[in-house]
């Protein structure tokens, strides 16, 4: 029995406690206001790692390749200027999906305008103008950025010290890239850590939620992944898809090459897992070696398109659980937000929940909304991880054809197939 129990995933824990907190919710609904203290504790934890993973990361980012970048030149300008368009777009749709189907409204998550005018910095407190943006995003200390985790000076500051250390030589700049590389590693380390708690949460998050606001919340939940589903399907149609016929890939032999790894990525819900793979089709899809090293990895830091789009759809989801109406200035300035921290955390297991709270606390929104997301986060992150990883081959094939090397004629449909 207890072999047995040691071979469940946290996956299946997760949605183990996510059922029996439903079941607990309904038949203890008093009860269950009293088991909040388990889902805030975890939430707790996720708050302390935003600030030294986000810039543990985005130091090693910027300083960490820095030389290569200047190396590399061209390629690397266009295919960063590719990714930001790309992710950019994905955004939109997210943010459009998410205020047409307004999947949040009919939850009501407690304490939510206190934890709001409590913690919303003045940006979010008194609606967003350019000076009151501007001046916000500059901090007056890094170390008062952190206390409050104010996601958008955190990364400001770690920008400009990124960007001062690529000015730096020798020894004392090892020194610090080490330190920040060695800082992203033990914040990896810490949120595997912090996960194996997420289960009991969940389920004290969920239980709170359904005995708070009743079975219906679970409408609510289904509603929040078709529309990520469906809008991630319209991201396909009229982004990526579009992308592929103005570079002239051919699409039918591209969705053959990307078949293994994108059925990979869906089950694993790991890019990394099925990167090898993805290598090694898109080189036998005709891209070249050099391209395809330096376009996929880079893109798993700046081209995450579902990730982005699924950020902007949970945001929102949440902003209107609690009952916040964001103007749009304010909704286009948390999307900035979003896309800047999301960059570099990609190997980071469910990243984008550390991105999502850090957002939420900058913007004053309740934390809590990311305990009931997480219920349902595996399903969507099945979605999103493939869609990040077809992204990322399609614009390995892209920049192939930008550069003239795409030779789409270098093997067979078979060798895509067997390889």
């Amino acid at each position: 029995m207890w072999n047995r129990i040691k071979k469940i995933s946290l996956t299946q824990w997760i949605i183990i406690s996510m059922i029996t907190g439903i079941i607990l919710g309904v038949l203890f609904p008093g009860l269950s206001q009293n088991i909040r203290i388990i889902s805030n504790v975890f939430l707790r934890m996720i708050k302390s790692i935003i600030v030294p993973l986000l810039f543990g990361t985005l130091v090693v980012g910027i300083a960490g390749h820095g030389d290569d970048l200047k190396a590399i030149g061209r390629l690397a300008f266009r295919s960063i200027i590719y990714f930001e368009i790309v992710t950019t777009l994905a955004l939109a749709i997210g943010l459009i999906a998410v205020n047409l189907v307004k999947p949040g409204e009919g939850i009501t998550l407690k304490h939510a305008e206190s934890a709001v005018t409590a913690t919303a910095p003045p940006a979010a407190q008194n609606g967003v103008t350019f000076q009151g943006m501007v001046e916000h995003i500059v901090p007056q200390s890094f170390f008062e950025a952190a206390t409050k985790n104010d996601v958008l000076q955190v990364v400001f500051f770690a920008i400009l010290f990124g960007i001062a250390l690529t000015q730096v030589k020798g020894k004392p700049k090892d020194t610090m890239l080490n330190l920040a590389e060695g800082l992203s590693e033990v914040m990896f380390k810490f949120t595997n850590i912090v996960m194996k708690f997420a289960p009991f949460g969940i389920g004290a998050a969920m239980c709170y939620a359904v005995g708070h606001a009743g079975i219906g919340v679970l409408w609510n939940l289904g509603k929040l992944v078709l529309t990520l589903y469906g809008a991630l399907v319209v991201f396909i149609l009229a982004v990526l898809l579009p992308v592929a016929l103005i570079a002239k890939v051919p699409v039918r032999k591209f969705l053959r090459a990307v078949k293994e790894p994108a059925l990979i990525a869906f089950s694993t819900t790991s890019s990394d897992a099925a990167l090898p793979d993805a290598f090694k089709k898109m080189i036998n899809f005709g891209v070249p070696k050099r391209i395809v090293s330096f376009v996929l990895p880079t893109g798993y830091s700046f081209n995450l398109d579902g990730t982005t789009l699924y950020l902007a759809v949970a945001s929102i989801f949440i902003s209107q659980a609690a009952g916040v109406h964001l103007s749009i200035s304010e909704q286009i300035l948390m999307m900035l937000t979003l896309m800047i921290t999301s960059k570099g955390v990609a190997a980071v297991p469910r990243a984008s929940l550390v991105i999502l709270s850090g957002t939420l606390v900058t913007f004053g929104l309740p934390i809590e909304g990311v305990a009931v997301i997480l219920g349902v986060d595996e399903i969507m992150d099945m979605a999103r991880t493939t869609v990040n990883l077809v992204g990322n081959c399609l614009a390995s094939a892209v920049m192939a054809r930008w550069e003239g090397e795409l030779n789409v004629d270098a093997a067979p449909d078979a060798e895509l197939a067997e390889n």
